[in-house]
């Protein structure tokens, strides 16, 4: 293998075309630069100079290497200055969070995006089984999830808290357990677990969601206030997703005399050197969940 300092040397001192300023260029002594060039001679078997007196003129081979060499350190320099850069608002960053949360965050992270164009997100809504399966294999760079998730791979840490809110057609003048039956609930795929957590807090008579008739089911985030804003049943939602909802007027959101909140982790693979652009954007993310 061509040992790239010796390389090096032989491109300055074809441009040069003086030892004595080639050493001074790459603060070396004369000698220094003659033994790289015998050195990789002797590497290639190959002349690569025909010495005249204090001059020289480069062999054929000479030539040949001097036309690849430079275009190889050139291709060296262009990766250890990427390397060496690691800039902070450039590059992709790979993300996963539930839908709630999403909501939030994705609208904020692409006015990032257009004050720094180079940055580009690729975010994905997924349940918390898939966003751990999706850190254990290093396919994200952060992942947010509902459930601490602590494992050999995986690192997480609670970054805010969401409350859980009742939300039915604004038609509605007041809630009980018997206005809830009436309206039957309106289901998604984090639903009952979220209908579990606040209605068995608030209502001595909630058992299971099977007490509840099924008004509807649907699973996605943007759409599951749709049927509720059209009378036809209730739900249970993180506010999130709730304020995201653009016919406020058509609904009512109730947090109930005990509140309830869903816990809200930051996780990340365990002992991963994060770039810059990635420990920028968990920064942006703590101050959005914060604020």
């Amino acid at each position: 293998m061509i040992n790239m300092v010796w390389l090096k040397t032989f491109c300055v001192l074809a441009d040069k075309k003086h030892f004595t300023q080639t050493a001074e260029h790459l603060h070396m002594t004369q000698s220094g630069v003659s033994q790289h060039v015998k050195k990789l001679e002797e590497a290639l078997n190959s002349e690569l100079l025909l010495r005249e007196g204090k001059g020289f003129t480069l062999t054929e081979s000479g030539q040949l290497l001097l036309a690849e060499a430079e275009e190889l350190l050139e291709k060296l320099d262009g990766i250890e200055l990427k390397i060496k850069s690691d800039p902070e608002f450039a590059g992709e960053v790979r993300l996963m969070s539930p839908g709630s949360v999403g909501t939030l965050l994705y609208p904020e992270l692409l006015c990032l995006q257009q004050s720094h164009p180079e940055l580009v997100f690729d975010y994905r809504f997924a349940p918390n089984d898939d966003i751990q399966q999706a850190l254990i294999e290093d396919k994200i760079d952060i992942g947010l999830a509902t459930i601490p998730i602590d494992t050999e791979w995986v690192i997480s840490k609670q970054v805010a808290s969401e409350p859980l809110l009742l939300v039915t057609p604004s038609t509605v003048q007041h809630v009980d357990w018997e206005s809830l039956q009436a309206l039957g609930f309106i289901n998604h795929p984090d639903g009952e677990h979220h209908a579990r957590q606040l209605l068995s807090k608030n209502f001595p008579e909630f058992e299971h969601i099977s007490q509840l008739k099924q008004s509807g089911r649907i699973n996605q985030i943007h759409l599951i206030l749709e049927p509720v804003s059209k009378g036809l049943g209730f739900t249970v939602l993180p506010q999130h997703a709730v304020k995201a909802f653009q016919s406020q007027d058509l609904i009512t959101a109730y947090e109930l005399s005990t509140p309830v909140s869903e816990a809200l982790y930051l996780c990340q693979r365990r002992n991963k050197v994060l770039p810059n652009r990635v420990k920028n954007i968990i920064s942006e993310i703590n101050t959005l969940l914060s604020a």
